[in-house]
């Protein structure tokens, strides 16, 4: 017998109005960094401001997911667009290491050829980067920590406060001591940073598309928690996956013990285990005593039924 269960919260609602907050103050932010930068001499902060457009594309992105996510099953996506929100954190990724070997390369460059930069509306600028960033994450508040789309936007903004910060004391530096390279150096070190969250965010991401098991779920805690069903004798055929950012999926066989009880109550206790581990979606199949063992092939029983 198999049984399919779905969480009253498989379609979250997304988080429109920290996704258009963001890019609204995010887009006014990069216009202005960038004018400054430009303007007066800073390439830490036309560094800032390019992450900044990044920041931008990269909301947009999450946030055209989400709203794709939120779409009904179709004749032919039957389990829906999820998964678009995981591809919007791999775009996210490769966003944030294509921005950060810009300000890298540059950076090298203007080390060895340092220009004049005049600190004051560079720090000031610097200063704007890190009140905006910290407040468009926080709109996300803290539910992004289960949901790799839209944690790879405030890993994005976080990112961006702290580069801020860092531009806004190279700024403060340079014009107490006067030293020009600062600038340039503190733009490789920003560059660097916002490379290594990009490639976590990127290993994460691509995990996601190979249908890893998302990291917030334990899988030996889940096939302990199916054992330890009454009347379960054993558990095989056992898979976890994420069918987006914030839905996880399981499919597994549940061999009945020989006085394991009733189908239906087996089934609901195992969807309630389930739900608990954080698991929103199931497919169990249930067999008959002696009907399985953890070396069967994986071929169904011939009198499998299911109920939805």
């Amino acid at each position: 017998m198999a049984t399919h269960s779905h969480s009253p919260h498989d379609h979250q609602r997304g988080a429109p109005r920290a996704f258009f907050w963001g890019v609204l103050l995010n887009s006014g932010l990069s216009g202005l960094q960038l004018a400054i930068g430009i303007g007066f001499g800073s390439l830490a902060l036309i560094g800032d401001a390019i992450h900044n457009l990044g920041d931008v594309a990269g909301l947009l992105f999450g946030w055209g997911a989400e709203r794709l996510s939120a779409r009904p099953a179709t004749a032919r996506f039957t389990y829906g667009f999820g998964r678009s929100t995981q591809l919007a954190s791999l775009m996210n990724a490769a966003l944030i290491l294509m921005a950060a070997g810009v300000v890298i390369v540059e950076g090298v460059q203007r080390l060895f050829d340092p220009v004049p930069v005049v600190s004051g509306p560079v720090a000031w600028a610097a200063a704007a980067g890190i009140v905006v960033n910290l407040l468009s994450a926080r709109l996300f508040g803290s539910g992004h920590h289960h949901d790799l789309n839209r944690r790879a936007a405030v890993v994005h903004l976080l990112t961006d406060a702290a580069v801020s910060a860092a531009v806004l004391v190279s700024a403060v530096l340079v014009g107490l001591v006067g030293w020009m390279w600062l600038d340039a150096a503190t733009a490789i070190g920003v560059g660097l940073a916002v490379a290594w969250s990009g490639w976590e965010l990127l290993g994460e991401a691509l995990s996601a598309s190979l249908d890893a098991v998302p990291r917030d779920i334990n899988l030996a805690e889940v096939e302990a928690a199916l054992r330890s069903l009454p009347g379960v004798e054993n558990v095989h055929h056992l898979h976890v996956w994420g069918m987006s950012t914030s839905r996880t999926a399981l499919t597994a066989h549940l061999g009945r013990a020989p006085a394991g009880g009733e189908d239906g109550e087996l089934l609901q206790l195992a969807q309630q285990r389930l739900a608990d581990l954080g698991i929103t979606h199931s497919t169990i199949q249930i067999e008959p005593p002696g009907g399985c063992s953890e070396s069967r092939t994986t071929r169904e029983p011939e009198n499998r039924t299911s109920i939805n």
